[in-house]
């Protein structure tokens, strides 16, 4: 159940003169006397559609994860590819070619090492697409792409380059075939066809010879799906617009008899039974108008930030299982086409992995979601951070497999003692050597410095890594984001440590900041800032 928290009412901060604070609602009141109340209530109801509008907006972020999706894909697809025509021999390999463009629609070209082309799966077989030409199109889709320009500039997205079929049949005329010949690695490269839809290449070496193959994919279908759901939307706030008219007016003829209905749903949303509407209290109206706006904003108030942070917390979560859901689901249903055993193994490792990814991210999820509930039921005790700090690293460094990455305790001076529990500043400080050791060079070592200082007990804890951007200093401790070494494996950190270390930090009343290193050396350094027990022992 929620606990609710009423807003202070008017009497709480009266004015010396009588009826003063009845005055400035009296003003605004008469400021609205002469609007019907139907005009009023169509009103409201067209400033919601407005902003159920603005998920235009929103659109633009479902395009970002479906392009994102694609990138993916088209990674995945010419890797595969290059891998078999890299064991598939010569006189096999334009078959295979003009198989695998066939098949996924693909377009692809087969670089020589010195940057001839040896192959054209367009030249070996009937086009497996062509590019719409957008001067034969209906109107329609011409003012599609004109609301398309209009959305991006709004949001601004950042331009992109217009595709165009490069003279001359040599590897130089693609920059992605250069980025992935110096890199090593796939390297992947989005443009705009003549009619707007997504053209989406991807360059990765053939085996150790110094081919390049490139793949092209016109992923018309990212386009539709946005434009789909923008018309959906224009559906919708078209209806809801018409039902809200209706409703409107409906409303203004019975407006009393449904107040009485809405007051008791609205004490019902505030035991938790529903979900809020937020509506000014109205302090001054003794009707069930009043009565209704009152319950529905004691129940706004308790329970906006708790429906955001849930709303938000699920839509991180959705996101960081579907990236290895999709990688596990196709190395699976790719595993079922390939018969090549080398090529299976690789596919059963990368599915192990992205079942080892989700059993680390669903263990995580399901700790951060325990953070709040156990945070609200935990008795705060005098604690000696310097001491638990000692215990901490001591711990840490009879650990095996850390002798490559010492771990130094310094203590300050002043008194380290901080109401908390113990349980979570542990974890806290465990998160924040997590992160520091991760980040340290071989033989880099780790500093945890405790002192007190201007009213606040600090600890911080600082490498010899890379550091970390300014701009990058608030973003590490939203969830799910991490900026990880090159050298470590993908997906073995979840992003979520430094986001519970800061959400702990908080309900202790203190901070959790990311600052340069005193000594002016490179590494980051992480200070956690708690308030000291009063003077006289009280926790």
């Amino acid at each position: 159940m929620v606990q609710a928290t009423a807003l202070p009412t008017p009497d709480a901060a009266a004015p010396a003169q009588p009826g003063a604070a009845l005055r400035p609602t009296r003003r605004r009141l008469w400021r609205t006397r002469g609007v019907s109340l139907t005009t009023r209530i169509l009103a409201v109801n067209v400033i919601a559609l407005a902003l159920l509008a603005g998920g235009f907006f929103y659109l633009d972020s479902y395009r970002t994860q479906l392009l994102n999706e694609r990138f993916r894909l088209a990674r995945g697809e010419v890797e595969i590819a290059a891998t078999a025509l890299a064991q598939a021999r010569a006189p096999e390999r334009r078959r295979l070619m003009a198989e695998i463009g066939s098949a996924q629609t693909l377009r692809l070209w087969l670089y020589a090492r010195d940057g001839s082309l040896e192959a054209d799966s367009f030249r070996l077989g009937p086009p497996s697409f062509a590019f719409v030409d957008p001067a034969g199109e209906p109107w329609y889709l011409w003012a599609a792409q004109v609301l398309d320009r209009g959305v991006d500039a709004i949001v601004g997205a950042p331009a992109i380059e217009r595709y165009s079929e490069p003279p001359l049949a040599r590897a130089a005329s693609w920059p992605e075939i250069a980025r992935a010949r110096l890199s090593g690695r796939t390297e992947v490269f989005l443009r705009y066809a003549p009619d707007r839809t997504p053209v989406i290449t991807a360059a990765t070496p053939v085996g150790s010879g110094g081919e390049m193959l490139l793949s092209m994919r016109n992923a018309i279908d990212v386009t539709q799906a946005v434009r789909d759901a923008r018309q959906t939307l224009v559906i919708i706030i078209g209806l809801a617009l018409l039902l809200s008219v209706q409703l409107s007016l409906f409303l203004a003829r019975t407006i009393v008899q449904p107040l009485r209905a809405l007051v008791r749903a609205a004490v019902r949303v505030r035991l938790g039974r529903d979900r809020a509407v937020v509506v000014p209290r109205l302090p001054d109206r003794g009707d069930e108008i009043g009565l209704l706006a009152r319950a529905f904003s004691d129940m706004t108030h308790a329970l906006r930030q708790q429906i955001d942070a849930v709303e938000s917390f699920a839509a991180d979560v959705a996101h960081e299982l579907k990236n290895p859901l999709a990688s596990l689901a196709s190395a699976v249903e790719a595993m079922d086409k390939v018969e090549d055993p080398a090529l299976r193994r690789q596919l059963s490792a990368i599915a192990t992995h992205d079942v080892q990814r989700l059993d680390r991210l669903i263990s995580e999820i399901a700790e951060a979601s325990r953070i709040d509930a156990a945070l609200s039921r935990a008795t705060f005790a005098a604690i000696d951070l310097a001491l638990l700090a000692a215990q901490v690293v001591g711990a840490r460094g009879a650990r095996p497999g850390l002798a490559g990455c010492p771990i130094r305790f310094r203590r300050g001076e002043g008194d380290a003692h901080v109401a908390g529990d113990a349980l979570q500043l542990e974890r806290v400080l465990d998160n924040l050597l997590d992160n520091a050791v991760s980040f340290s060079p071989p033989g880099g070592e780790v500093e945890v410095r405790i002192w007190a200082e201007s009213g606040r007990v600090l600890l911080s804890v600082s490498d010899e890594g890379p550091g970390i951007a300014i701009d990058e200093r608030e973003k590490v401790f939203e969830r799910f984001h991490s900026v990880r070494p090159d050298d470590e494996a993908f997906g073995a950190h979840s992003g979520l440590g430094l986001a519970i270390a800061r959400t702990i930090a908080e309900a202790h009343d203190g901070t959790l900041t990311i600052v340069d290193k005193p000594d002016g050396t490179p590494g980051a350094c992480l200070v956690l800032a708690l308030p000291p027990i009063g003077d006289e022992g009280e926790v």
